[in-house]
């Protein structure tokens, strides 16, 4: 082995820096209820996935979400719906519907109404890479039930 000179193990200057880039995009959603807004915001992030239209409602699949607030709740509700798609039986939904909403022990139960995701059929939109907490807002009064919530593409 070549023993290294003292040039060779210099350290250049450093010329670089890193930069925040935004590769993210925040879902709003809506509804009579929170339960809704809920919904609508699963809905959405597979609406961001494909184009939504042309999911058809062949089969269902069942997730249970458990968190520690509602943010976390709704964190891991969308967290278990991006697990279903991101394997097998890679499935995207159509229409979300909850069954169990607990506000106490902060737990859903959710069912997903769709298909298996097919690349023949579905076009793919953008690539849904995380969940995230950023700037996640939760509105639950008399008159607002909405959500908004930042995915990482």
């Amino acid at each position: 082995m070549t023993e290294l000179t003292k040039e060779e193990k210099e350290l250049p200057v450093i010329k670089y820096e890193y930069l925040d880039h935004t590769a993210d995009v925040q879902l709003h959603a809506w509804g009579d209820s929170l339960e809704e807004a809920f919904e609508q915001c699963a809905q959405a992030m597979f609406g961001y996935m494909t184009e939504i239209d042309k999911v058809e409602i062949l089969e269902k699949q069942e997730i249970e979400a458990q968190g520690e607030d509602l943010q976390s709740l709704l964190f891991h509700l969308l967290d278990e719906f991006l697990f279903l798609f991101s394997a097998e039986p890679y499935f995207i939904a159509r229409k979300v519907k909850i069954t169990e909403f607990d506000r106490v022990n902060f737990k859903i139960i959710a069912t997903g109404y769709g298909e298996t995701f097919d690349l023949k059929k579905h076009p793919q939109g953008t690539e849904v890479k995380a969940i995230t907490y950023s700037n996640m807002q939760i509105h639950d009064t008399a008159n607002l039930h909405a959500v908004y919530v930042i995915i990482d593409i």
